[in-house]
């Protein structure tokens, strides 16, 4: 067996990095590693296994001179806690673009993503994170294309992860990469655990912004988070706001950043979510529940929303 020159990926212990991503990142490799070694021993054509290394640094650190900057690979993992702040961030940001301009692939997962985009690089790119960051991130980074639907977005130079448990995602997306596709499948059997093609929003709960400071529109998301969504037409819910038609539909799309309709169809998806995992209902009657008249019409807007048809979310989710 003759070996290849190893994958060498960093895994970036940033401040409050969370410490189970980077050891169970660390774990998935090895095995992968121990998957290609078992296959290797039948063959005779030349291997490749990883490398795995840690780049640690604490917040007093004012330089990141003596960092690696040879990963072929550097993983931002999630944070324990809130996601890192600008200031934290700032002393190594150069340091990760000098890593990206010499050939590095930048990964992020979760709230590793924050740290990411301090750096510019994700500035009108594609990029995910935790759903529930997915305010604050557009806020803070407004000129990052952000799609919370997605669980991974490989752009081949740069992928970030959704979910705080996605590591797995992208640790098998990069065996895939760099050890091949029946490695991939193999260290996922051995950690039984999904191969990638999962997407968050089969996960994310419908999380409303409800701080916008628009007491006219809050006061109507309330009654239709009351009502199941079901009476919300734009002349009811105009009415109720005390608004002339046209300037609800301005106010309400700038205070939810959705419009009535949407906003309304996914409080009925979420309460059809819940039935379809805990209650013994047909999909029929559940969209009539949830105030779908036509069951075809309830079918393509749950399959919008979650990116799985009824039938498939109660298959894999039902209690």
């Amino acid at each position: 067996m003759t070996a290849e020159v190893p994958v060498k990926i960093e895994l970036v212990r940033y401040p409050g990095a969370q410490l189970s991503a980077v050891l169970g990142l660390s774990d998935l490799f090895e095995i992968a590693n121990d998957v290609v070694q078992t296959r290797s021993e039948t063959e005779t054509h030349p291997t490749r296994l990883l490398q795995i290394g840690q780049c640690n640094w604490k917040t007093e650190d004012k330089s990141y001179a003596s960092l690696p900057n040879n990963g072929d690979v550097l993983i931002l993992p999630p944070a324990l806690g809130a996601p890192i702040t600008s200031e934290a961030a700032r002393p190594a940001v150069n340091w990760l673009r000098d890593c990206h301009a010499s050939g590095s692939v930048i990964t992020s997962v979760c709230a590793g993503a924050f740290l990411l985009a301090e750096t510019g690089l994700l500035d009108g790119r594609r990029a995910t994170t935790h759903w529930s960051h997915a305010h604050a991130f557009s806020s803070r980074f407004p000129n990052v294309v952000l799609d919370t639907d997605r669980l991974m977005i490989d752009d081949g130079d740069i992928i970030t992860a959704g979910g705080l448990m996605s590591w797995t995602d992208l640790g098998l997306r990069l065996v895939d990469r760099f050890l091949g596709s029946a490695v991939m499948l193999e260290a996922a059997q051995v950690l039984l655990i999904d191969p990638p093609g999962r997407e968050q929003r089969y996960y994310s709960a419908f999380a409303p912004r409800l701080n916008h400071g628009d007491a006219s529109i809050l006061g109507v998301q309330h009654w239709m988070q009351a009502t199941g969504g079901k009476e919300a037409t734009l002349s009811v819910l105009s009415e109720r706001a005390g608004l002339e038609e046209r300037t609800f539909l301005r106010r309400f799309h700038k205070a939810t950043g959705l419009t009535s309709t949407d906003y309304a169809q996914r409080i009925r998806v979420g309460k059809a979510r819940d039935l379809l995992q805990f209650s013994p209902l047909s999909v029929d009657a559940i969209a009539w529940e949830v105030g779908y008249l036509d069951p075809a019409a309830f079918r393509k807007v749950f399959l919008r929303i979650v990116g799985l048809t009824p039938s498939e979310y109660r298959k894999r989710f039902h209690a």
